[in-house]
């Protein structure tokens, strides 16, 4: 079969520090994962291994980046390279790309809150 269809009925979601998520798997060596949230990600992390895509689809806020503020909006993107501390504000949807793809292990908390 050339191609592969996920319905997103199949798509296991997840709910964590004030986002929703739909990750989808088995794509390969990226991870894609849209991310819902009415007021950001209260959790600041960073990854060791993978650089962080995301797009804005809907909504705006900012982006906190080894705390320098990145103000986005809908069609923005904002590739996060690893090692970078990430957390975020505001009301979006969100496709994230990471690459290679997501690992618990490599996720390290620096700030369980941050407001």
């Amino acid at each position: 079969m050339p191609y592969k269809l996920t319905k997103n009925t199949d798509v296991p979601k997840a709910d964590k520090f004030g986002i929703s998520l739909a990750v989808y798997s088995d794509i390969g060596d990226c991870g894609f994962v849209i991310v819902e949230t009415q007021t950001g990600h209260n959790q600041e992390f960073y990854d060791v291994a993978s650089t962080y895509h995301y797009i804005v689809l809907e909504g705006n806020g900012s982006f906190f980046l080894d705390d320098e503020e990145v103000p986005v909006e809908k069609g923005d993107h904002v590739s996060i390279l690893p090692n970078t501390r990430i957390y975020y504000q505001g009301k979006m949807k969100l496709v994230l790309i990471t690459n290679p793809a997501w690992k618990a292990e490599n996720e390290v908390e620096t700030k369980p809150t941050v407001w």
